[in-house]
Formats: structure tokens, sequence, C-alpha cells
């Protein structure tokens, strides 16, 4: 897997795996094939096509697009509005979206913090 550390200025386009430890100054596209995990920021929006896979730890100032054939996984901060166009958007419990969650198609799920029913218990 390759990593990348530092500041990228404008657009960039990803059709393999790689980790970003840095920032991107424009726009971030998920091509096909491709599979990033963001650890750092970007400033622009975020395109993710058919076939890519797109984990979000870090921050994105823009917003975020999900196409059919697409998996994405929020786990950080997003600016921006999150749209699903038929892909599979999964939102864990410890993202932040300041945008809206629009379903067009496809599977959006959203970790809840606490769960709705009781503890387990422990008791047999």
């Amino acid at each position: 897997m390759r990593e990348e550390r530092g500041t990228i200025a404008g657009d960039y386009t990803v059709s393999d795996t790689m980790t970003l430890w840095g920032t991107i100054g424009g726009n971030l596209t998920i091509a096909e094939g491709g599979k990033c995990y963001l650890r750092g920021a970007c400033y622009g929006d975020i395109l993710v096509e058919y076939g890519g896979r797109l984990h979000i730890f870090g921050r994105v100032a823009g917003s975020l697009t999900v196409k059919r054939g697409a998996k994405v996984i929020h786990s950080g901060l997003l600016g921006g509005n999150a749209t699903n166009l038929g892909g599979r958007l999964y939102i864990e419990n410890t993202a932040q979206i300041n945008g809206k969650i629009k379903t067009v198609k496809g599977e959006t799920k959203i970790q809840k913090l606490l769960g709705g029913g009781p503890p387990p218990s422990s008791r047999d």
C-alpha cells in the first residue's frame, strides 16, 4: 500500500490503494479500483465512483458524493453534504457532518451513538 505524507496542490485521482496522511488542496476522486484511507485533510469535494472505496478518518471541507457501486465509511469530519447516488454509505457514531445527508439511491446507514435498548445483562 502506498502512503502520501505531504501537500498535494490541486485535484487528485486515486486508482490504486493508498493512505493519505497529508492534505489535498483541491477535489479528490476515487476511481474504479481505487481504495483510499483519508487520515489527513481534503479542502475540496470528494467523488467516489463505481468500484471505488474510501474510509474517511480526517477532515473534508467540501461535500461527499457516493456513486452507484461505491462504498464509503465516514468516521471523520465533513463540512458539506453527504449524497448517496446508489452506493453504500456508512456513517459511524464518531463522524460529524455539518451539511445534510441525502440518499437518492443506495444504502445509507447511520450508527447511533447509543443503542436504543437497555444495556446487556451479565446475569444468567
